[in-house]
This record gives structure tokens, sequence and C-alpha cells, in this order.
């Protein structure tokens, strides 16, 4: 899931960007339109990562490593 999330907040992040820098929407773009029902999936599944993503400020760090690499 975390892998998941992560890659949806980089697209959320690339698409935020073209639009700063570009004014161009790629998901808007690629969907057809900012209000095309799949366009507005996507926006939500990246802002429900971005909610996701905020539980990986608060976990521990050694949560996922091997037990050797926690000495």
């Amino acid at each position: 899931m975390d892998t998941l999330a992560l890659l949806l907040m980089i697209v959320g992040s690339v698409n935020w960007g073209l639009i700063g820098i570009f004014g161009f929407d790629l998901v808007g773009w690629i969907f057809g339109g900012q209000d095309a029902t799949v366009s507005r999936i996507i926006f939500t599944l990246v802002g429900l990562a971005g909610l996701w993503g905020i539980s990986l400020l608060f976990r521990d760090r050694t949560e996922h490593l091997p037990a050797h690499s926690r000495d």
C-alpha cells in the first residue's frame, strides 16, 4: 500500500509541477479534462494517497528493516 501511495503522490506532484510551471494539467489532458470522471477519480486517488502519506511521517523507520539491520 505504501508503494502505491508513493507512486500516486509522485503522479500528483509532477502534475502540480506542470500546472505551476506551464499551466498544463497532464492528468486532465490524458483523461479528457479536469471534469472527466476518470480525471476526477485519479485526482481523488492522489488526494487519498497524500492522506496515507501523512502516516509515513509518524511510523517507526526501522519497522520494515530486517532484524539484523536494526542492531
